[in-house]
């Protein structure tokens, strides 16, 4: 068996290593958990209910597996290829640059599109309570704070969300006790049953796995973590370590308070609203306090922690593709005394002005573009695992370097197949308008970083 490559660096891999390293395995820990928002299923709980027929616990199980194995894949690149930029930066060198690209621009269409998708349902939910304020003062406010945040650098990121994960982990403990207290009071009929995890009457592969398809939307960012490879000061393992941990712990608190939610509201076919269903819910089991208290904390999580991390992630695989010349090279430039991406990350927020503008009543198309974006990626992630060390190193650990990704393969196949229409139509434009791009490079860019093949 050839030699694999377990001595990477920044420096090695041809790059000069200009990001300040600062981040602890717990940074990155608390970081993915942000991005994951481990109260996110608060804000889309009524469509996967619905979508399963009731077997909520079910579809967030199926996803978590799925995204396990992803994260394994993740980390196996990231301890070869410790640099920026994420899945773009592995199918690049797993595969070859053509490849790579293809990578980064379907990985664009979840990341540049997040967070104009965090900050419009963050925005629709302030405005509600506070109709007096117009939805475009929150979106300023949002979009301005996290922007002066994510330059000031990453350390200043990894302090806001320590305080950020905390107070939702403090929201959803409470409503966890006082839901289970209404289920032993046998608040609208709740029973404790095993109905939420798997109903024999309503189970079908296809119904489940089409509410899995929406349910991934709450998983969608644990692979930021790799984004902040050239950041971490723990060593390469650390960004594996952390995605894999981070996954286990919101995947699991993400089946508790959704099985707990089906228990006090059985039948997912009298919410008035599925925008609203869990708040409905949260006020049946405690009054019109943990309502609110689940609203504004669906509110701020969202438009601030995750929107936050969302910028952050985005401005370095930006960073990274404009490094590697596939993007303007302004995009690499780094601030002077920060160190940070600072010309990507104004570029992001300049997007999501736009964005949150054009789609301000259409958020279930971005949320579609955002998933396909996602899941696409995922897909060459695990081909790129499995080129990179099978055929290129030549390696004999068939567990980890076949049999694990392509498991997670086929699961977020399967997922990407139940997708609805309309993503799946938006993406493969946005594909398209990739390969004319690529093809754009190809003939103008003769300097190319790399040259490998398939």
């Amino acid at each position: 068996m050839a030699q694999l490559e377990t001595n990477t660096s920044v420096e090695s891999l041809g790059y000069k290593q200009e990001l300040k390293r600062s981040l602890t395995f717990v940074d990155l820990l608390i970081y993915g958990m942000v991005f994951m928002v481990p109260i996110a299923p608060f804000g889309i709980y009524g469509y996967v209910a619905q979508g399963s027929k009731g077997m909520v616990a079910l579809a967030y199980l199926i996803g978590m597996v799925g995204m396990i194995f992803t994260a394994l894949s993740y980390a196996r690149m990231a301890e070869a290829f410790p640099i920026a930029g994420s899945v773009y930066s592995y199918a690049q060198r797993g595969m070859n640059e053509y490849v790579g690209f293809m990578a980064g621009w379907v990985i664009l269409l979840d990341y540049i599109f997040v967070p104009a998708l965090l900050y419009l349902v963050s925005a629709a939910a302030l405005a509600d309570i506070v109709p007096q304020v117009p939805i475009s003062v929150w979106l300023i406010l949002f979009i301005g704070m996290n922007t002066i945040i994510n330059i000031l650098g990453i350390e200043m990121t990894a302090k806001a969300n320590k305080v950020i994960v905390v107070l939702e982990l403090i929201v959803l403990a409470v409503f966890v006790i006082t839901g289970i207290i209404a289920i032993i009071k046998g608040v609208n009929g709740a029973q404790f049953t095993f109905k939420p995890l798997y109903d024999p009457n309503h189970f079908s592969a296809e119904t489940v796995m089409g509410a899995v398809s929406v349910a991934v939307l709450s998983f969608l960012g644990f692979d930021a973590v790799s984004t902040l490879a050239e950041e971490t000061r723990d060593g390469k393992s650390s960004i594996g370590k952390a995605i894999i941990f981070a996954l286990l712990v919101v995947g699991a608190l993400f089946i508790v308070q959704t099985w707990v939610a089906a228990l006090i509201w059985p039948d997912y076919t009298t919410f008035k609203n599925a925008d609203v269903a869990f708040y409905q819910i949260a006020e049946l089991a405690g009054g019109p306090w943990l309502k609110w208290t689940t609203i504004i904390a669906t509110a701020l999580s969202w438009g601030i922690a995750n929107a936050l991390v969302a910028q952050a992630a985005i401005s370095r695989i930006l960073y990274s593709m404009g490094r590697d010349r596939k993007l303007p090279s302004v995009l690499a430039k780094v601030h002077p005394k920060f160190q940070t991406p600072y010309v990507s990350t104004l570029l992001v927020a300049v997007i999501s002005l736009i964005v949150t503008t054009v789609f301000a009543s259409q958020i279930d198309k971005l949320a579609s573009l955002v998933n396909f974006g996602a899941l696409t990626a995922f897909l060459f992630l695990h081909v790129s695992v499995m080129n990179y060390f099978l055929r290129k190193q030549k390696s004999n650990d068939y567990i980890n370097h076949l049999l694990f990704p392509l498991i997670g393969f086929v699961i977020i196949g399967y997922v990407w197949m139940n997708l609805d229409p309309l993503s799946k139509k938006l993406g493969l434009i946005w594909i398209a308008i990739g390969l004319v791009y690529l093809v754009f490079l190809r003939l103008t860019n003769k300097d190319s970083r790399l040259s490998g093949e398939l």
